[in-house]
């Protein structure tokens, strides 16, 4: 598989929310964003999440077969002129082992560190082994940050990756 990322725009609202809701179905507790909360959302609210002041929105494509494999997000936080967020990050389980997550969390990266953020954060479900252990392999570590306050008690885990480095 070629992976081709693709940054988008706001234009892009279709292909973006045909993978973002494949994203919610797969994996419905791995975000904060629930299916239902956007199934049935209009092109202005799309539109509207793909206009996030600063931020990059990315699509991961299989190049050989023009398919969209992924998608990740990178937003500058608003009370950290220091860290950026990387948010809305999926792989299609179809395309997963094969490079696209860290295609896509590396990219989020060097715009974040050429926007001037020191740091690169994102939350996590406590449980979703799968995912820290790709985050860890891409330079990530877990903090001692309280991450939100989930429904059944626990909480997000926020996890850090210094930018100022030369690793990974």
């Amino acid at each position: 598989m070629t992976i081709e990322l693709r940054t988008i725009s706001a234009d892009d609202w279709q292909t973006w929310r045909s993978v973002r809701l494949a994203a919610l179905t797969d994996a419905p507790c791995a975000f904060g964003s629930r299916l239902q909360d956007w199934a049935d959302a209009s092109e202005d609210r799309w539109r509207e999440r793909l206009s996030i002041p600063g931020a990059i929105n990315l699509l991961a494509f299989d190049a050989d077969r023009n398919a969209p494999v992924g998608i990740a997000t990178g937003v500058p936080e608003e009370d950290n002129d220091g860290r950026a967020e990387l948010i809305s990050m999926w792989v299609s389980p179809a395309a997963r082992g094969r490079g696209v997550a860290a295609a896509l969390i590396t990219a989020v990266a060097r715009w974040a560190a050429s926007a001037g953020a020191s740091t690169l954060a994102l939350s996590v479900m406590p449980d979703n082994v799968a995912a820290r252990r790709a985050y860890e392999r891409n330079g990530f570590a877990v903090s001692d940050e309280p991450g939100d306050l989930l429904p059944d008690g626990r909480r997000e885990l926020v996890m850090l990756r210094d930018l100022t480095s030369s690793s990974p």
